[in-house]
């Protein structure tokens, strides 16, 4: 039986999870809208530019190590399980040559009793 260990899920993982949901989005566009209003509130459109692009790079930053945090994970994940399932198929294949040999013994027996009944 092959048994892969879960790891216990961190804050890194739940953020990792949330960016690629519904509410992500959401709350993204909400952000956005919120800011592109500022223009409304007396803040000059130059600062609510300014400010919006300074966010969104640093998020694109974020993201961007977040995802690949991700693949690493995964790679990792990846790792781990294809050792195990090397390590269980080499232990299958023991067995399968195990019970070869225990095969070619029962075929000699069932020969040699062969040869005696034939010669009776």
């Amino acid at each position: 039986m092959i048994v892969v260990k879960k790891k216990k899920k961190t804050l890194l993982d739940s953020i990792i999870i949330w960016v690629g949901t519904p509410s992500s989005l959401v709350v993204h566009t909400l952000f956005f809208v919120f800011m592109l209003s500022l223009r409304f509130f007396g803040v000059a459109f130059s600062d609510v530019l300014l400010i919006l692009t300074t966010v969104v790079s640093l998020e694109a930053i974020y993201l961007s190590i977040f995802i690949q945090m991700g693949v690493n994970r995964q790679a990792d994940e990846q790792e781990e399980t294809r050792n195990v399932l090397s390590s269980s198929l080499s232990t299958l294949q023991e067995s399968v040559e195990s019970v070869q040999e225990t095969m070619e013994e029962v075929q000699e027996t069932i020969d040699d009793e062969k040869e005696k009944d034939d010669s009776l």
